[in-house]
């Protein structure tokens, strides 16, 4: 992770909240999500992908919004399981 501070917000840089900020929004179809990231983060959407799934291990996010990440760590948990099962 980059761009980390101590400013209150959890340690987290900006990058890392943008990322959750993303995830926080309800998107209003499909592409729009991918198009936002591109557009807003300047990554693709498998980077966007790759560097989410990390910050949920990350315990300043789950600080920061432990409802996103609760609920990201859920979905990513049930499909693990799905996978396996």
């Amino acid at each position: 992770m980059t761009e980390e501070t101590a400013d209150g917000e959890g340690g987290l840089g900006e990058r890392e909240r943008a990322l959750l900020a993303v995830e926080r929004r309800s998107w209003p179809g499909p592409g729009a999500k991918e198009r936002a990231v591109r557009e807003r983060l300047g990554l693709s959407p498998t980077r966007y992908y790759q560097l989410l799934n990390a910050l949920l291990d990350d315990p300043r996010a789950l600080a920061h919004d432990p409802v996103t990440v609760n609920r990201l760590r859920r979905a990513r948990e049930e499909k693990q399981r799905r996978r396996e099962g």
